[in-house]
């Protein structure tokens, strides 16, 4: 199969890269920066979202082809408003380019994989998040104002099959957000934020790519029905879980506790958003279950011991 990756440069796409590489696939990126993070056997094509005409000619095949879109600013930024309006529009103007640059072609593409994020769900609380959890219609600019008019602006891909992937916190080795994760635990730091009590869903790079692939029709035995699909490991674990494995990863025997009002402070220190840490979300995948998907790394004590190399 042909898949062309937009936002391939990301660590999600050059994971999803590597392995469908490995397997034969061809694969075509489309990035902004060619050069700056090429993957070894893959076609990188620069792009501009909004002149079509370039790169469209990537999404021609006379076999077949699958379009991964993950393009999109990092959402690791201090949440103000000219960098909210970014997330949104680089992830709109990205989308509907895609969705232009299909509907020229004359043929449907075989697979259309959507990237999104469990965050379309804001902060959830005590209610479980599902593939059946009806999706809200208005929320935090920097959540729900994000992902919503992300998904809603791929609903015109000329695509036979779609799968919208809302992804948890993917978790990689060597990687800004789990950088992020271990600071604080390396510090000292690394006890309940803001009581601890909010939800960490998440997910092993590894599943995350198994998942895709599965969402491409690539995974045997693992069929992915059309529509939104949640990718996170099946035992989301509350914050103050969360910080306890970290301080263990990092053998860091204390872990003093971070009020509210502190880690909003240190956000502006760190220039991140602090609600990444304050929300949260118990998000599981009845999808992924009913198509009998069995995670790798189902416990994050597993997962960050494979990552890190500590028992």
């Amino acid at each position: 199969m042909k898949i062309v990756i937009a936002g391939g440069a990301g660590t999600l796409g050059r994971s999803l890269s590597r392995s469908l590489l490995a397997d034969g696939h061809e694969v075509v990126v489309l990035t902004r920066t060619p050069g700056r993070r090429p993957v070894p056997g893959a076609a990188e094509v620069g792009w501009d979202p909004s002149e079509i005409a370039p790169w469209a000619h990537v999404l021609e095949s006379d076999g077949p082809i699958a379009v991964v879109n993950l393009a999109g600013k990092l959402v690791d930024c201090r949440p103000t408003e000219e960098n909210i309006r970014e997330l949104r529009e680089s992830r709109v103007r990205a989308t509907s380019a895609l969705v232009a640059a299909s509907q020229r072609l004359s043929r449907p593409v075989d697979r259309w994989l959507q990237g999104s994020t469990i965050g379309l769900f804001d902060d959830t609380g005590e209610l479980r998040i599902t593939e059946q959890t009806p999706d809200p219609v208005d929320g935090l600019p920097q959540m729900t104002g994000v992902v919503l008019p992300w998904e809603k602006a791929s609903e015109g891909a000329n695509a036979a099959r779609k799968v919208t992937i809302r992804t948890s916190i993917a978790l990689d080795a060597h990687t800004p957000a789990l950088d992020r994760l271990l600071l604080p635990a390396r510090l000292g730091f690394g006890g309940p934020i803001a009581g601890g009590r909010q939800w960490f869903s998440w997910i092993h790079v590894d599943d995350w790519v198994r998942i895709a692939r599965a969402a491409l029709g690539l995974e045997p035995g693992i069929v992915i029905p059309d529509g939104p699909v949640i990718a996170a490991a099946p035992n989301p674990v509350r914050n103050v879980e969360l910080m306890r494995e970290l301080r263990r990863a990092v053998h860091m025997p204390i872990g003093l506790p971070t009020p509210a009002f502190l880690m909003r402070i240190a956000a502006v220190a760190l220039r991140t958003d602090p609600l990444l840490a304050l929300t949260g979300r118990h998000t599981v995948s009845t999808v992924l279950a009913e198509a009998g998907f069995e995670f790798r790394f189902p416990t994050l004590r597993g997962a960050l011991e494979d990552l890190l190399g500590t028992p």
